[in-house]
């Protein structure tokens, strides 16, 4: 799909296609995520970068957890 790049105000955007955004199941105020590939740039819904962090986070929580419910007391 071709999406041509225009102004708004002093920025630039991209207009996405009723279609593209129902591809994405995205609306208006959504996020979406542009990530670097070998292949170029890929936008999609999903973090890949956010969601290795969060699996880190949580590792981290149930390995210690009692000692992160020691800390909020």
């Amino acid at each position: 799909m071709k999406l041509k790049i225009t102004a708004i105000g002093n920025s630039a955007g991209v207009i996405l296609p009723k279609e593209l955004l129902a591809k994405l199941r995205l609306d208006k105020g959504d996020e979406l995520y542009a990530v670097e590939t070998p292949d170029g740039i890929r936008l999609t819904t999903y973090d890949p970068v956010f969601a290795a962090q969060m699996e880190v986070a949580e590792k981290i929580m149930r390995d210690h957890r009692d000692l992160l419910r020691r800390l909020a007391e």
